[in-house]
């Protein structure tokens, strides 16, 4: 493999795909900051303890780890340099962690700054992640999220709110039709109860997990491989077939949920969470109680969402959920949480298959100054310098060189206009403005080359 291509699973963006990248991400902040959520920045990287055990068994296989300053050598025995004895020499040489996702570093800020921040803390945080994982279309090692999160709300309301953030982006950046779907934990929770299983809860919402990858039948012989009797599995397939209207679909549920106290909480908290959407217009997302939804990190509590593109195939594009319980992991009880991400990623591959980002989406480089000789540079330089300071973008050829390179750079760069100041023109303290578009070429002054382009003429 050529040195010149980048780390498996991460991507390189030239300016056309970040001007794009940049799109999306302001039009994501345009809905955060208008829900009230204000900007936070944590560090690429973690104290290990701070990750692990956060993100169940198989997120803690996708961290990336990193190895201590120095010989971290050196404290180890040979006989810990074995696959058996791998937690153990991880311990001894790995002290920090890329960050997995945003929202672990967001109950760290929250419980080392709760006093100062105040509650309820609303923010959002548009951040590279970094996890271990095999890169296939529409996932990558290195990604964007855009998180927004809520600590100190516990409220159906709060929760609401992000299903209408959900329909406003993708509505704003012009994208398919999505579906939302929501569930609750304490409903997996409720299932895992109704027939003994709550101490395998987190094996069984693992491979509920995992129904959009591999079906049905891939969870059964998931739930069979972890342990679950043919009896078990057998109970559990039906709340994976369930169909309805919302409604329909939660008084089934209740129907079932006969042994289970904390399945019927779940259930009611859905119901209130709809109730808040119903009220307003969403335009631009199906909502559909989904109980096969079961996001799997440990850390979610309550609502869970996940957000899928009508027609198109892809995986989900958005997810969050409730996690009330998130910052006593760092010493602050009692603090409730929920959060939202939108992926940046899979967003922008759908956005360029579809093309469905503005025709505009350019630098906005108006003028491009030709680069005659070194004794007209310094008079393209300071006509330049004039134009700058009138809030036109320049940008100038740094060494003399033949204008039909020149020009063929200005394209490149897409600008607008080139200035050509040569003898004649400078002789008569004009330049030269030609339009690219159009063809048309105009001598003018400064200020009259300013005017022109300013009022689009």
């Amino acid at each position: 493999m050529s040195t010149a291509q980048p780390a498996k699973g991460t991507r390189d963006f030239a300016a056309e795909e970040v001007r794009k990248r940049q799109f999306i991400f302001s039009t994501i902040i345009g809905v955060y900051e208008e829900f009230g959520f204000e900007p936070l920045e944590t560090p690429a990287m973690e104290n290990i303890e701070t990750l692990t055990g956060k993100y169940g068994e198989e997120g803690d296989q996708l961290l990336f780890r990193i190895l201590r300053s120095g010989n971290f050598l050196t404290k180890v025995a040979e006989d810990e340099l074995t696959t058996e004895a791998l937690n153990k020499l991880r311990a001894k040489i790995v002290d920090k962690g890329l960050r997995y996702d945003l929202t672990i570093p967001f109950a760290r800020f929250v419980a080392k700054n709760h006093q100062t921040i105040g509650l309820p803390y609303k923010r959002y945080q548009i951040q590279p992640v970094w996890r271990a994982d095999r890169p296939a279309k529409g996932r990558y090692r290195e990604f964007y999220q855009c998180d927004a999160d809520v600590a100190g709300a516990k409220s159906a309301l709060s929760d609401s709110e992000f299903v209408l953030m959900i329909d406003q982006v993708f509505s704003r950046l012009n994208m398919p039709r999505v579906t939302t779907h929501l569930n609750n934990r304490k409903v997996l929770f409720g299932i895992a109860e109704n027939h003994g299983l709550e101490g395998r809860f987190i094996d069984m919402t693992v491979a509920f997990d995992k129904l959009d990858k591999i079906g049905v039948d891939g969870v059964a012989k998931e739930l069979a491989n972890r342990g679950f009797s043919e009896t078990e599995v057998h109970a559990l397939m039906p709340y994976l077939n369930l169909n309805g209207s919302n409604e329909e679909l939660i008084a089934e549920m209740r129907s079932k949920f006969t042994n289970t106290e904390t399945g019927n909480v779940g259930l009611t908290e859905l119901e209130e969470v709809l109730e808040y959407v119903s009220a307003i217009n969403i335009v631009h997302s199906d909502v559909k109680v989904n109980f096969a939804l079961a996001r799997g990190l440990n850390y979610y509590t309550g609502t869970i969402y996940e957000v899928t593109l009508n027609g198109v195939e892809m995986g989900s594009v958005a997810s969050g959920g409730r996690y009330d319980d998130l910052t006593s992991m760092f010493g602050l009880n009692d603090v409730p949480g929920v959060g939202l991400s939108f992926g940046a990623e899979r967003i922008y591959d759908v956005m360029e298959q579809l093309n469905l980002f503005p025709k505009n989406q350019t630098g906005g480089l108006k003028v491009y100054f030709t680069n005659m000789d070194a004794k007209n540079a310094l008079v393209s330089f300071k006509a330049m310098n004039q134009m700058r300071n009138a809030g036109i973008k320049c940008d100038m050829f740094p060494t003399p060189s033949k204008l039909g390179k020149q020009f063929k750079l200005a394209d490149k760069k897409q600008a607008q206009y080139v200035v050509v100041i040569g003898d004649d023109e400078a002789a008569k303290n004009l330049l030269a403005l030609k339009d690219l578009a159009t063809g048309t070429q105009h001598l003018l002054s400064v200020e009259e080359a300013i005017s022109h382009i300013k009022n689009g003429q």
